[in-house]
């Protein structure tokens, strides 16, 4: 509660314990206990994996035999081609982030809000979850991407009953996303029944007695599903769980499935916790980082000012990714242009050269070009013994050495060059970098987690890390970029469908029933589940599933044959459209807004990507209407599904959310004392053994892998296919039409293709094409996109998602991990030859 630390000062917490004379260093950490963190990756059961055959979906034919279009529509918005941009941010983002901001929630609420935006006493931003500064914090502590996330959530518009009114679901299919996100906040709960086109209005009472009822219906707990979106605060997560458990299922799929599961499944076993090991302390002070399968300026703009620093501290970057991006390419720091000193040359200058060595890798190439690196360090160990690899570190941290370094000693430069698509001589100049050195620092993203041997090129950079013995020191170690703010403390809250057995006892100790204890669901299950008819009820917390998972038409179809399906949200998106029989689409409170209950302003907390949980409160007045808080919302369906069965309060938990947060306290290691460290300014770090080199697996020590380089064939005309983001997205929402680092504007249908392989296909510039993935024998095709020659390594194409998403297979995953694989897709492109036209007039028909 806003004034819980007036009232009561032990609440108020060591407010100097983030103050910049005390900001902790590497290892020395505020606030972050003795007791190393839970790993929820050990010990694990069997995995539920659904055996049954799913029906290769008509994913061309769709748009003509369903009215309501789970794709995104084709129709084309008008392509502007200009070069290829080579400095990111700078005037231009600063000038892009307030006209969004003021677009979307007027000057002065915009205004407000940005002004709020990741301080120590505001709220966090619902975008990335790349960490805040430990000690000053910028009057502008946002990024352009992240300006936009919160203008879009400061909407002054209302999306409410006369919205729906006038918009069937069929018609509201046909906007792009973007005109979907832009038509407002939603304001009042609203219900789709059987046999309806409209969502018409419904009470809060209907609401929980509708869900209550289908839930209690089932054959089985397990027949409901309960998705989760890295937006969601720790408080509401912890409920949704603790929920869903005591309904009696592990069925809690998140989008950690499909995008960073691949490092938790690498990084347990190898170093004993599913995170990073590093703070932002350690990117400024790191000798050598390594940025792989990420783009910062995009995804992660706030990290190229961490970047800047350390480039500036004369750090080196090895920036590893198969599109040269312009924020791995030069930085302006929009900050700079408030510093007399540095504001000139910000101006008129290319800014800092963030990358020192670029190595265009092919798609899927990351894992033989580390080995590679590594297999030149083990030559220059030969030359240097005891200066290269750190053997003293090897001998008391570590299992698994000599059959390591025997892998990276035969895998052949043939094979390596051949894979990667990078030269030996290349490779020989990023082991240089790295030989001397081990304050080195490996950051990564979904380039490499969506990968079909993910887990395994993970765990060839934690050998990396290994073998220099950098990790567990100031300036050193993994950094996993985690994506959607609060992805990594969903996890940590017990969002997974197979969280292990102390933490599940310590939830019956707490609350007093028996969890379930079989695995649940995870994403991929999930869906399969759905289109099988296995589940009847799809519960979502946010997010757009949609859009986000793979193979949209079969996502569509497992929807539809939903008895309920049930979307708590802020804005309307295209995965509220395609639904169960009945629906619920329920509106909610976002991160800037102000959340009053009985007790007063609550405040909830999100985890960032290096461990540190801080406060988020909201700073605007909700817009008028019937909202109400993801806490409320999951407490009043708890309350009318489990009624006797309970004996939580869940009342109290409602009324005041420091309940929550003590319940919380008692479940989760490391967050003891939760209310009193939450009110620290900065918030805290929670416990991290790699951090301290206290490795938390079974034997205590850290782990080689000794990883299979696979060879993977393809057909001549065959090419391999990663999906990305534009410019003006996050996630899967879509601002604008525009990709202005890439050239791209006013158009999101494209596929980027290196100009020989276009030039082999008879396919020039801005040409229409069509494009069919290819897997195991089945084949997926969409319609209308057009081709952009683009400096991207030979046999690899990239387009955007959700778009390109109906081309990933639901049975392509990465091993281990089973995220699916969007990052290597194989397809062909030809020039499109079909006449659409007669299709479009019967579907008109039809739909008339």
């Amino acid at each position: 509660m806003e004034d819980s630390p007036k009232t009561d000062p032990s609440k108020v917490g060591d407010l100097g314990a983030q103050l910049a004379k005390n900001a902790p260093e590497s290892g020395q950490r505020a606030g972050q206990g003795e007791a190393p963190a839970p790993d929820h990756y050990k010990n694990k059961p069997e995995d539920r994996h659904i055996k049954e055959a799913i029906p290769v979906p008509d994913v061309a034919g769709a748009k003509y035999h369903e009215p309501i279009l789970a794709q995104p529509p084709e129709a084309l918005t008008g392509l502007r081609l200009e070069g290829r941009e080579k400095i990111a941010a700078g005037v231009t983002a600063v000038v892009k982030s307030m006209q969004f901001s003021w677009s979307e929630g007027g000057m002065g609420r915009g205004t407000k809000a940005l002004l709020g935006l990741n301080q120590k006493n505001g709220f966090d931003c619902s975008s990335c979850a790349w960490p805040d500064p430990d000690e000053h914090r910028s009057v502008a502590e946002f990024c352009e991407n992240g300006a936009k996330a919160t203008a879009s959530d400061a909407d002054d518009k209302a999306a409410g009953p006369e919205f729906f009114a006038k918009h069937s679901l069929a018609e509201l299919s046909r906007m792009t996303d973007r005109d979907q996100n832009n038509a407002g906040r939603l304001t009042h709960p609203m219900v789709k029944y059987p046999g309806d086109n409209h969502y018409k209005p419904i009470a809060w009472p209907d609401v929980f007695n509708l869900i209550a009822k289908e839930l209690n219906a089932l054959d089985s707990p397990d027949e409901a599903v309960f998705y989760t979106s890295g937006k969601i605060p720790n408080e509401p997560a912890f409920l949704l769980q603790l929920f869903a458990r005591q309904f009696g299922t592990n069925n809690l799929p998140d989008c950690s499935n499909m995008c960073h599961e691949s490092s938790g499944s690498a990084l347990s076993p190898t170093l004993g916790l599913g995170k990073g090991s590093v703070t932002l302390n350690d990117i400024h002070d790191a000798e050598v980082i390594l940025i792989i399968g990420q783009n910062p300026g995009t995804n992660h703009p706030r990290m190229l000012s961490a970047l800047q620093a350390a480039k500036r501290n004369g750090a080196k970057i090895i920036s590893i990714n198969p599109l040269i991006e312009a924020g791995l390419n030069h930085f302006k720091n929009p900050q700079d242009f408030m510093n007399p000193l540095r504001a000139l040359g910000a101006l008129l200058g290319d800014g800092t050269q963030i990358t020192d060595l670029y190595l265009q890798v092919r798609v899927d190439g990351d894992m033989a070009l580390l080995r590679g690196i590594m297999k030149h360090l083990f030559e220059a160990e030969d030359l240097n013994p005891g200066l290269v690899v750190d053997r003293p570190f090897i001998a008391e941290f570590t299992e698994g050495f000599d059959s390591f370094e025997q892998n990276i000693r035969n895998t052949s430069w043939e094979e390596i060059e051949e894979i990667s698509g990078i030269s030996r001589a290349q490779l020989l100049e990023a082991a240089n970098m790295l030989a001397r050195k081990q304050k080195i620092i490996t950051c990564w993203a979904m380039g490499v987690t969506q990968q079909r041997q993910g887990v395994q090129t993970i765990q060839e950079i934690v050998n990396l890390h290994l073998m220099k013995g950098a990790i567990g020191k100031p300036g050193a170690g993994t950094c996993p970029v985690r994506g959607h703010s609060n992805v990594q403390g969903d996890r940590t809250m017990g969002i997974w469908e197979k969280m292990p057995k102390g933490f599940l006892e310590s939830l019956e100790k707490e609350f007093g029933f028996t969890p379930p204890i079989e695995h649940g669901l995870d994403v991929v299950e999930a869906l399969k589940a759905m289109r099988l008819k296995k589940t009847k009820v799809y519960f979502s917390f946010g997010g757009n599933l949609l859009a986000a998972g793979p193979d949209t038409e079969v996502i569509a179809e497992g929807m539809r044959n939903q008895n309920l399906t049930v979307f708590v949200a802020t804005k309307l998106n295209r995965g509220h459209l395609t639904t169960g029989k009945t629906s619920l689409l329920l509106p909610t409170f976002a991160h800037v807004d102000i959340d009053m209950q009985k007790s007063g302003h609550q405040m909830t907390s999100c985890e960032n990507s290096m461990g540190v949980v801080s406060q988020n409160k909201g700073i605007l007045v909700p817009l008028a209407g019937d909202q109400l808080s993801e806490v409320a919302i999951v407490c009043g369906m708890a309350i009318a599904t489990l009624g006797d069965k309970t004996r939580i309060d869940w009342v109290a938990m409602t009324e005041n959310y420091d309940v929550i947060r003590d319940h919380i306290a008692r479940v989760i290691p490391g967050f003891e004392n939760f209310n009193v460290k939450l009110r620290s300014p900065g918030g805290f770090y929670l416990p991290n053994g790699p951090r301290e080199r206290k490795f938390t697996t079974e034997d205590g020590k850290a782990h080689f892998s000794t990883t299979t380089l696979e060879r993977y064939e393809v057909e001549p005309d065959q090419l391999i296919m990663m999906t990305v983001r534009s410019h003006d997205q996050f996630n899967t929402t879509i601002y604008e039409y525009n990709d202005r680092y890439r050239g791209i504007h006013n158009e999101r249908r494209v596929l980027f293709m290196n100009p020989a392989d276009m030039a082999s296909r008879g396919i020039k510039a801005k040409d229409l094409i069509d494009i069919t993935s290819h897997f195991n024998g089945e084949e997926r095709r969409v319609e209308k996109f057009v081709a952009v020659p683009y400096d991207i390594p030979k046999g690899n194409v990239s387009a955007y998602f959700p778009e390109a998403n109906p081309l990933v297979p639901i049975g392509s995953v990465a091993k281990v991990s089973n995220t699916p694989t969007s990052k290597y897709v194989v397809v062909t492109v030809v020039p499109t030859a079909v006449n659409n036209d007669v299709r479009i007039k019967e579907r008109e028909k039809m739909m008339a």
